[in-house]
């Protein structure tokens, strides 16, 4: 009997019908672990080369880890994947919630969606019983009455819901799922997947919990963080991610008016203080943790703000918010609301608006092309204006649904040069300026750009806690936050490595746990006699499959590529610029660490260490 995970897939197909679920062994889990090792291995295996990313081929994977439903702390978290549709390429995102933890207590450690339902429909899982059930009722509206319609129609409050709004129905490139209305699986437009299969919602309620294999060790872990979470997580507590806001505006990294500038004159009026102070009505959290650390929100003065989306967070405060020039806070409350019910990524959105200003503020849009809009860097209600016309698709909303790099190679004068972007996913709310090693975490992620699965410098420029534990898995030393030194590269991948298991075991990236902890929670719920050389072994096998599915969607060394405002100075920073050369280097000693070759191509000796050496079509040097 295996423990931990379930070892078993389930598997609907929504062009005919038919369900089915199959057991891939216990040796297979721990090649993959889980989360992201699940997802890149079926899109490796069952996407076609150069399917259409909206198309049927297309296969939306949701898969939880072997830590996901257990009482471990942080253990909430869950992965979706496909093809993207505003890359091209590998996409996966993750989301806390309490989603992830009911699909594996239905007894599924992965639901593979196939094909394409000719008319809306959900589904229904509970344990065993998988319907496909009629959503012609639900279409067309916001997340939060379908999430209670569903609830009400099964007659059980305590399902959960997966779902997509009318972002992902009108296929937005960015359109996200959400789960529970308030976490989201964000990046890469897998709502626009998940909308081009008609799939409106998954709803699950599940009853059978996975088997610990050393319950009173997983207990152990979990009595020692309950006690000390307070002393390395209150911060966690009182503010969420929204303090980041005033940290970043003061380090000179807060990236501002399309990452023209570092530091925002209005960063207080959209800070943690200014939340707390006048706007929180409460927190909510995830499956398995107390530290609470979503923000609820309330609005009733220029906009009205409905707190049953919750509050933005970081990344939606600096991309709504500082990139944009508006220090609004009821109006970046409002879009984070907006992007919640249409369910639309806050980053891409605000980051696709911000190259709209910019263009607005060279004259190469014009306001009779933005539907009358003066849209100018600041402007609060534009922001909201343009949310709703995106989700909607209607008049310029239709171009920027399309992501900012298609945008911009669409109205062209030269606008691709200020789309913030890698390989057409916008660029998160952290400055590589700041962050160097930032610049080669944005320009590899198979995803495109993204800062969950990245170093980030800042954790590691002094001896201290958090280098003594990441000693564990071979990081050396602290470096300055410019350095992108041979040593500074390392860091940068044996940590980035290490963040894909944060997302294949699936635990939240803020818990303070130890790689020598998660060592022992995965050996404690398995009963693996595994290690973290096994574990990195394992994410770096994972990280070379993305690698190799976007080789073979025609990706190449070109697209790890680096905006080129990066390498202008930045005043904030005094000036600081990336030098090119020195990134060029870095990037190539990166590949040379992985090993791959100087054009980023796995050698077969690298393919044949990880085990990966007898994937048909697998390029490799």
């Amino acid at each position: 009997m295996p423990y931990g995970i379930q070892d078993r897939i389930l598997r609907v197909n929504l062009s005919t019908g038919a369900v089915s679920c199959e057991s891939p062994g216990e040796l297979f889990y721990r090649k993959y672990i889980g989360g992201r090792g699940l997802v890149a291995y079926y899109l490796w295996h069952e996407v076609p080369p150069q399917a259409d990313p909206l198309g049927p081929e297309n296969k939306l994977i949701f898969a939880v880890g072997p830590l996901t439903g257990t009482s471990f702390l942080g253990s909430g978290r869950n992965s979706v994947g496909a093809k993207s549709p505003l890359t091209g390429a590998y996409s996966d995102a993750e989301a806390g919630g309490f989603w992830g933890a009911e699909l594996k207590r239905a007894g599924y450690d992965a639901l593979i969606i196939e094909g394409q339902s000719d008319k809306p429909v959900y589904l229904w899982i509970k344990d065993d019983q998988v319907e496909i059930r009629d959503a012609a009722h639900l279409w067309g509206q916001k997340t939060a009455p379908v999430e209670k319609q569903i609830q009400k129609e099964l007659g059980d409050e305590r399902i959960r819901v997966a779902q997509i709004g009318p972002g992902g129905e009108n296929g937005v490139a960015f359109a996200n799922i959400c789960n529970d209305l308030t976490h989201f699986y964000g990046r890469g437009g897998l709502g626009a997947v998940m909308g081009s299969k008609k799939l409106r919602a998954i709803a699950i309620r599940g009853q059978r919990p996975p088997v610990i294999a050393h319950p009173e060790r997983l207990q152990a872990l979990v009595r020692w963080y309950a006690e000390n979470w307070e002393s390395m997580n209150k911060s966690s507590y009182e503010y969420g991610t929204t303090s980041v806001v005033m940290s970043l505006n003061a380090s000179g990294g807060l990236p501002t008016r399309n990452f023209q500038e570092g530091s925002f004159e209005g960063a207080a009026n959209i800070s943690h203080t200014a939340i707390n102070e006048k706007y929180l009505i409460d927190r909510e959290g995830c499956w398995a943790c107390p530290i609470r650390c979503k923000r609820v929100v309330q609005a009733h003065e220029r906009y009205n703000v409905d707190p049953i989306y919750g509050g933005p967070e970081y990344e939606t405060l600096a991309s709504l918010g500082s990139c944009c020039g508006i220090d609004d806070l009821e109006a970046v409350m409002k879009g984070n609301e907006l992007c919640a019910a249409y369910a639309l990524d806050t980053i891409s959105t605000g980051v696709t608006i911000a190259w709209a200003m910019e263009a607005y503020t060279r004259g190469i849009l014009t306001a009779e092309e933005l539907d009358g809009l003066e849209l100018n860097f600041g402007n609060g209600a534009g922001l909201v204006a343009l949310i709703e016309k995106i989700a909607y698709r209607e008049g310029v909303g239709d171009l920027l649904a399309q992501g900012s790099k298609k945008a911009a190679l669409q109205v062209g004068k030269n606008s691709i040069e200020f789309a913030m972007e890698g390989k057409g996913q916008e660029i998160p709310m952290h400055e590589p300026r700041l962050k160097s090693a930032l610049s080669i975490g944005y320009a590899v992620s198979p995803t495109g750009a993204d800062h969950c699965h990245a170093f980030h410098d800042t954790t590691l420029v002094s001896e201290g806690p958090f280098l003594e534990n990441m000693r564990a898995i071979g990081v050396r030393q602290p470096l300055p936050l410019s350095d992108l030194s041979s040593d500074k590269v390392y860091n940068t991948k044996q940590i980035t490595n290490w963040r894909y298991f944060s997302n294949m075991a699936e635990i939240c990236n803020f818990m303070s746990w130890t790689p020598v902890q998660l060592e022992e929670a995965l050996r404690a719920v398995t009963g693996w006699n595994i290690s973290i050389h096994e574990i990195m072994d394992a994410t770096e096998r994972v990280a070379t499959l993305c690698r190799l599915f976007n080789l073979r969607e025609g990706f190449t060394a070109r697209d790890d590529y680096l905006k080129k405002r990066f390498f202008e100075p930045l005043a904030s920073l005094n000036g600081h610029a990336l030098d090119k050369e020195t990134f060029d280097s870095a990037l190539t000693t990166y590949y040379e660490m992985m090993g791959w070759s100087a054009e980023g191509v796995p050698t077969f000796g690298t393919l044949a260490r990880l085990g990966l050496d007898k994937l048909p079509g697998a390029v490799h040097v």
